[in-house]
């Protein structure tokens, strides 16, 4: 009794899961190949998560304005910036927008690199503590308006 009760629990829920799969909504999902992406010269939006602990979130805001924000001002392809904090997981969001994906993948990581360690240096004398980057990079990507 006991196993053909188990095996019309198991067509039951079968069944059900099958109806939620015709009767459920979705939606369409157009993804670029990363071939896609580098060819296109539409605008790409540089997606960054940054761990920034509360203590030092005004310290992580004025370090950003005296180094990524001059350097970008000043790149060809920049279109914009924003930045979020989220204060319950604290970590902050970056937003850069560019006018197409070769622009900004064509900026020498040497450059980048020494732009972030200005930012580094700036965040540890307002800090007044020594340490390589308060500020880790949790999340890197890129998103595409739609």
């Amino acid at each position: 009794m006991r196993l053909i009760f188990a095996s019309l629990k198991k067509r039951i829920i079968f069944f059900v899961l099958l109806l939620a799969l015709f009767f459920c909504k979705t939606q369409v999902v157009d993804s670029l190949s990363s071939l896609d992406l580098i060819n296109s010269k539409e605008i790409v939006v540089e997606h960054l998560r940054l761990h920034v602990p509360k203590e030092y979130r005004k310290a992580w805001l004025l370090a950003e304005e005296r180094s990524w924000a001059n350097w970008l001002a000043e790149k060809d392809g920049f279109l914009g910036r924003q930045l979020f904090w989220d204060p319950l997981n604290e970590e902050a969001t970056l937003l850069i927008s560019w006018s197409n994906y070769e622009i900004w993948k064509n900026i020498p990581q040497e450059e980048i690199d020494l732009v972030q360690k200005k930012f580094e240096k700036i965040a540890r004398d307002i800090i007044g503590k020594d340490k390589d980057n308060f500020f880790p990079l949790i999340y890197e990507g890129e998103l595409l308006p739609q």
